[in-house]
């Protein structure tokens, strides 16, 4: 079965705190999980920082054996350099003007 890594949702309303997880890929988002591999608080301190604890070890360990992160999960450890950062998305298509985007001149 495919291992997926990716964020459980905790906290409330509007004050969102995550949990890294290794967690089968069939599973709920918020339900069972293998192992916790680490933390995620979006919501900056009064000094302007988002808190962020990863067990780098366990992270590394379930990649190695082919564990497939989520986007944000990716972007997360590309950031700390345990992954190589993700390829950015640009879409050009939504600069363009909708009047201006189907015509074939």
């Amino acid at each position: 079965m495919v291992v997926r890594l990716r964020l459980q949702r905790f906290g409330r309303t509007h004050a969102p705190f995550y949990r890294m997880v290794a967690a089968h890929s069939k599973a709920p988002r918020d339900g069972r999980f293998l192992e916790i591999v680490g933390t995620y608080n979006p919501i900056a301190n009064r000094h302007g920082m988002k808190e962020i604890r990863l067990k780098t070890d366990r992270l590394k360990y379930w990649i190695a054996v082919g564990a497939q992160p989520s986007d944000r999960v990716a972007w997360v450890l590309g950031k700390f350099g345990i992954l190589p950062p993700p390829p950015r998305r640009t879409s050009f298509e939504s600069a363009v003007p909708k009047k201006d985007r189907n015509k074939d001149d």
